[in-house]
Formats: structure tokens, C-alpha cells, sequence
């Protein structure tokens, strides 16, 4: 049996960032779940995860809060067992024309989905570079790759995301720590159920497959990158059913 390490996953309270704690968990990692605010579906997670047999931490954190992070790390330390995984899932959408995108929906939207990377990232990364191993998942889109509109926050925010990720692994590489993204097209959670039933089955006619994408899926390759991806490094990985 391999000895206990630490996946802490943002984001973990509900869609992909569940369904990627809940794989990571059962492949024998103590998960540190969080969320900014979802303590309900927090809770839910972590009880899904013991309820299998497996151990698992609820941390409300803000993330975009550089200080914030810092005083979960701390807490987290006191758990004494090296962080091996990080998945960094937390964001949020904004669909907006660009002229009508404030200055507070921008900062909103990069602090979330992109200051978080740093803040995440700043710290995990010294207990990986101590013990000359890791993985960094970053979640993205594949706006972050072609840009989307009315969606130029978000796709900003994802394009830097999968900048930060090539620049990360070149320089983490050499101490055994592997940087990756996954671009992920339109999966199928609560994030989409603004959209109305036309748009719903147009958006489906785009997909080559005909379907949105299942968290679950998102999860499956996380671990495949994990456990089997030992020559993948500082790569975003697209995962969008083929859209055209």
C-alpha cells in the first residue's frame, strides 16, 4: 500500500471538482475539499467520500484571497503529510458583451479563475519541491484556446490559465513536479443550466458526439494524468467531444 498523501482539489463542492475529489479519494488520497462559500455541497462531498471508506477535509477558503490561502496551508500543515496533488478547479463564467463588462465583473472573473493559480500554486508547490514530486492540474476551457464571445473575461482568464501551466512546467519540471491542464468544452453541469432548450440542443449540434461531457469523464482523465501520464508535462489537453 502506498504511504498517505495529500490531493487538495478548489472548486470541490459540486460538478467537476466533486467528481474529482470523489475519484482522487477513491484511489486512496486524503482529499482537502474546498469551497469559497458551498458549505452544503461541501459537506456532501466529504460525506460521499467517508461514506466509501476514505478520508477527507471540508476548508472554506476564498481562494482569490492570497492571505486566505496562506492561512489554510497553515492549517492544513498540521495534518503533517506531504501534498502530492492539486487540482485547481475553482472558477466562474461571465457572459457579457466586453462594453458592458464592468471593471468589478473583470476583476471578479481574473482573481477567481487566474490570481488563484498563483495563490494555490505558491504554496503546494514548496512541500512538492521538498519531497521532489507532484502533480498540478489546472481545469480550463477551450475558450482559453480559441476565445469565445461575450465571454472575454473568461476566456482571458482560461488563456492565462493555460500560460501559466506551460511556463510552471518547464520550470518544475526538473524536480519530478508535472504541470498540466485540461481544456474542457461544455460539460454537463449546473454552470449550463442558464441556457434555455434551443440553445441547449444547438449547442449539442456543435459536438461531434452529440453530448455534452460528464464530470465524471473530467475525473477519469484527471486520474489517467496522475497515475499513468508519467511523460506529460506542461501540456492543455482538450477534452470537448469533437466540437466543430
Amino acid at each position: 500500500m502506498k504511504a498517505k498523501s495529500l490531493a487538495i482539489v478548489t472548486g470541490a463542492s459540486k460538478g467537476i471538482g466533486k467528481a474529482i475529489a470523489i475519484e482522487l479519494a477513491s484511489h486512496d488520497y486524503i482529499i482537502i475539499c474546498i469551497s469559497k462559500s458551498d458549505q452544503t455541497g461541501l459537506i456532501n462531498t466529504v460525506d460521499t467520500i467517508k461514506a466509501n471508506g476514505y478520508d477527507a477535509y471540508p476548508i472554506l477558503c476564498d481562494v482569490s484571497c492570497y492571505n486566505s490561502v496562506k492561512s489554510m496551508y497553515d492549517e492544513i500543515s498540521l495534518l503533517n503529510l506531504p501534498i502530492t496533488i492539486l487540482i485547481n478547479n475553482a472558477g466562474i463564467s461571465l457572459i457579457k458583451l466586453f462594453t458592458e463588462t464592468t471593471i468589478e465583473d473583470w476583476n471578479q472573473v481574473i482573481n477567481t479563475n487566474l490570481n488563484s493559480l498563483y495563490n494555490m500554486c505558491h504554496f503546494a508547490v514548496k512541500d512538492m519541491l521538498h519531497n521532489h514530486y507532484g502533480h498540478i492540474i489546472n481545469i480550463s476551457s477551450i475558450w482559453g484556446n480559441d476565445g469565445a464571445s461575450m465571454e472575454v473575461a473568461y476566456s482571458t482568464s482560461k488563456g492565462g490559465m493555460n500560460s501559466f501551466t506551460k511556463a510552471l512546467a518547464k520550470e518544475l519540471g526538473p524536480s519530478n513536479i508535472k504541470v498540466n491542464a485540461l481544456a474542457c468544452g461544455v460539460i454537463d453541469t449546473g454552470m449550463n443550466s442558464f441556457l434555455t432548450k434551443e440553445e441547449n440542443d444547438a449547442l449539442k449540434n456543435s459536438i461531434s458526439l452529440g453530448r455534452y461531457g460528464k464530470a465524471q469523464e473530467i475525473a477519469d482523465m484527471t486520474i489517467s494524468l496522475i497515475e499513468k501520464g508519467s511523460y506529460i508535462n506542461g501540456q492543455v489537453i482538450t477534452i470537448d467531444g469533437g466540437m466543430y
